[in-house]
C-alpha cells in the first residue's frame, strides 16, 4: 500500500486532509481518556491555572477535555487541517474555546501576546516535529513569553531514550489506543524517527520526527528559564525510564 502522505515534509504539511480524517481513529478517544485519567486537568487545577493555551491541538482531544473541565482554553495548531478538525469536534461535543487560531510556535508571543496564559500544553509528541536545536530553543522561548509569571508548562514526548538504546516496543495503552491501528518506527536513528501508521482498511501514512531524549528536554526547559522541572512516565512518578512509552515534562515560569 502506498504511503498516502509521502514527501510532505517534516512538519505541518504531513497532516494532509486524508490523514487528519484518520487521526481520531488513531488516538481512540475513549481509550486515551481512560489512560490519562484526568492527569492534565488535575495538574493544571492544582497549579491554579485558569487560562490555558494548547499549542498543538491536533484534532482537539486535550483542548476539548480541558475546556469541558471548566478551563478557559485557547486552541492552536500549526496545521490548518488539524485545527479545522479541532473546531468541528468541539462543536459536536459542545465544547467552547476562548479562542482558536493557526499559530507558529516561534512567533507565538507575537500572535497571542506576552504573559497571556497561566498554562501552556504541548502534547501528543508534537514538539518532536522540530529538527533543529535553534528552532526548539526559539519555540521554547516563545512559550516562556506567553506565560504569566508562575505559569505552568507541560510538554510530552515519546520515550526515545528507550527506543534508541534498547529498540522499539510499545504497550499502546496510553496515547494511540485506536483498535486495529499499527504505529511503529520504519526508520530510527539518532536524528530521525520515521513512524508509520497503518489502519484496518489499508490506509497508510507516515510522520517524520526528531528523537528527543528525556534529559535534553529537561535541560532545554531549564536553559529557557523554567524551574522545578519534573518528569512523569506514562502519567506516573516515580517511573522506570526504560519501560514507559511516553514522558511528560512539567515546569514552572518563575514569579517575578
Amino acid at each position: 500500500m502506498t504511503i498516502q502522505n509521502l514527501g510532505t515534509g517534516n512538519q505541518y504539511g504531513q497532516y494532509t486532509p486524508d490523514f487528519v480524517d484518520y487521526w481520531d481513529d488513531l488516538v481512540g478517544w475513549e481509550g486515551r481518556a481512560a489512560s490519562e485519567g484526568g492527569f492534565y486537568e488535575k495538574l493544571l487545577k492544582e497549579a491554579g491555572a485558569s487560562d490555558v493555551v494548547d499549542v498543538a491541538s491536533g484534532t482537539g482531544f486535550n483542548s476539548i477535555n480541558l475546556a469541558r473541565s471548566g478551563l478557559a482554553v485557547t486552541a492552536t495548531d500549526g496545521s490548518e487541517n488539524m485545527l479545522a478538525r479541532t473546531r468541528e469536534n468541539a462543536r459536536k461535543m459542545g465544547a467552547n474555546f476562548t479562542h482558536s487560531q493557526v499559530a507558529d510556535w516561534v512567533k507565538l508571543d507575537e500572535e497571542l501576546g506576552e504573559e497571556r496564559f497561566d498554562a501552556l500544553v504541548c502534547l501528543g509528541n508534537s514538539f518532536t516535529h522540530l529538527f533543529e536545536h535553534e528552532a526548539r530553543l526559539q519555540a521554547m522561548q516563545a512559550f516562556y513569553r506567553v506565560l504569566r509569571p508562575g505559569g505552568i508548562i507541560i510538554i510530552d514526548h515519546r520515550n526515545y531514550d528507550s527506543m534508541l538504546d534498547g529498540g522499539y516496543s510499545s504497550k499502546h495503552e496510553h496515547y494511540y489506543t485506536g483498535k486495529g491501528v499499527e504505529a511503529y518506527p520504519a526508520e530510527l536513528t539518532s536524528t530521525l524517527a520515521r513512524f508509520e501508521y497503518r489502519f484496518p482498511d489499508g490506509a497508510h501514512f507516515q510522520l517524520n520526527m526528531f528523537p528527543l531524549r528525556q534529559d535534553y528536554m529537561s535541560d532545554l526547559l531549564e536553559q529557557t528559564g523554567f524551574t522545578n522541572v519534573t518528569q512523569y512516565g506514562d502519567f506516573e512518578r516515580p517511573f522506570d525510564r526504560n519501560e514507559v512509552d511516553f514522558v511528560q515534562q512539567v515546569a514552572i515560569k518563575p514569579k517575578a
